[in-house]
């Protein structure tokens, strides 16, 4: 059986890599940087068996260490920039192909390997079939890329570490503020904030529910940067209690347009560094709000018309 937790020890091993060459590359924050990523590769090859306090502190070590600043060392690029552009003109547009094995991969697992019986044993983790076929595709897309590139032996990770080494602590952050809303969820907050939304929004109509849900979604997701950060929070003040329990919602369609709607929030905010700042950083944009200035009208009429969706749908 394919286990979720052999992928994570997969990538356990990359970060751990990873670790290896910041601490070799010339110039200063090599260490920082060589311990960020050795503590990710930690929490990744051991974070079940180390406990929560344990895993705990590591997210306050790479928080101390992504705070310091000395982040900002990058790696020069594997190859020289004339071979990359060669090699790019001879490949044209192929080059894209180990890039689509990946959803290629992750939805033929989701939908087919998932229900593959090996010896009597599911061939993927049950329950984890999706994130298990998207970690196969991950590794078929550079089983892919190395036969048709034929790169030498440490470019894959070279590169790879510097595409990490761009995007920073903020690839990390989807992954701890989604902990962060479980924390919330767990400690009340979601109770809290249902009764501060009671005192100015209309929880006693059904609709006015949707709409609180949804705007609440959005602006909770805006906040925390996550919309999984965000889901725990509002379904607990509102989408279970009061469109579910009070008025016999259909939680399946509540929860589904929900998480839409809290998508709506992601582009609108700072907070989502690996969507709305990376890409600002990454193409060298002179506007740091541009990403944010260009989504935005979108954001609004998507989160309008998940609320009427949801409206429609939730209730019948």
């Amino acid at each position: 059986m394919i286990s979720l937790a052999l992928a994570y020890r997969l990538a356990g091993l990359m970060f751990l890599a990873f670790a290896a060459l910041s601490a070799r590359a010339p110039g200063a924050g090599r260490w920082s940087r060589s311990a960020f990523w050795a503590l990710v590769a930690a929490s990744f090859l051991a974070g079940d068996q180390i406990g929560a306090f344990a895993n705990g502190l590591i997210v306050l070590a790479l928080a101390l260490i992504a705070g310091s600043g000395r982040l900002d060392l990058k790696p020069p690029a594997a190859a020289p920039a004339a071979e990359r552009r060669a090699s790019a003109e001879r490949f044209g547009d192929r080059l894209f192909l180990p890039a689509l094995a990946i959803p290629a991969v992750a939805v033929f697992g989701s939908l087919v390997l998932k229900r593959v019986i090996l010896a009597g044993r599911p061939l993927l983790e049950s329950g984890q079939a999706t994130l298990v076929s998207l970690a196969l595709g991950a590794a078929t897309a550079l089983v892919a890329a190395v036969v048709m590139l034929r790169p030498r032996p440490l470019t894959p990770l070279a590169e790879g570490l510097r595409l990490a080494d761009t995007v920073s602590w903020a690839g990390l952050l989807p992954q701890v503020l989604a902990a962060l809303g479980a924390v919330f969820a767990l400690s009340g907050v979601g109770r809290a904030v249902g009764e501060l939304i009671g005192l100015v929004a209309p929880l006693g109509n059904p609709y006015g529910a949707v709409a609180a849900y949804t705007v609440g979604m959005a602006l909770f997701t805006a906040i925390m940067g996550n919309a999984f950060a965000a889901f725990p929070v509002m379904t607990a003040a509102v989408g279970l209690p009061v469109i579910v329990g009070r008025f016999g919602g259909d939680p399946a369609a509540m929860g589904a347009i929900g998480m839409l709607s809290g998508f709506c929030g992601t582009l609108t905010t700072p907070m989502a560094a690996n969507f709305n700042v990376v890409p600002v950083a990454l193409l060298e944009l002179p506007d740091r709000w541009a990403v944010i200035r260009a989504q935005l009208p979108a954001a609004g009429l998507l989160l309008a018309a998940n609320t009427l969706l949801m409206a429609f749908l939730v209730y019948r």
